[in-house]
């Protein structure tokens, strides 16, 4: 359990040094998971690759029980929001109206991106 943690935090590690090192305008974790999605489908197909943590779905028990505890990860976010809730009484309405803005920005695109990848499979 402790190689298939090492794992994805080597891949994300990875993953932070290309973007700093390239200065790529994105995440390194998104660069990672990229990483972490090659090497499994490369572990699917090669099976010399499939070794250590690899092997026997290390990587994948070990996600599976970091979904399974993922709302602990939202308890910072709920405190820091619980810390300004002055700054909420004070600018709650703009704060509202700029997440919903937002939130539906953000639906649009996914459905506009859905529709073109739907358009590009069916072709």
């Amino acid at each position: 359990m402790i190689a298939g943690l090492a794992v994805l935090l080597v891949c994300q590690l990875v993953g932070e040094v290309i973007v700093r090192g390239l200065a790529l305008p994105l995440p390194g974790p998104v660069l990672g998971l990229v990483l972490l999605l090659i090497m499994l489908l490369a572990r699917d197909r090669f099976v010399a690759i499939a070794r250590g943590p690899l092997r026997n779905e290390g990587v994948e028990k070990v996600s599976k029980v970091l979904l399974t505890h993922l709302s602990l990860l939202f308890v910072p976010a709920g405190v820091g929001l619980v810390q300004k809730l002055d700054v909420i009484a004070t600018h709650g309405i703009a704060l509202i109206t700029i997440l919903m803005l937002s939130v539906t920005a953000t639906l649009l695109a996914t459905v506009l991106t859905f529709r073109l990848v739907s358009q590009f499979m069916r072709q």
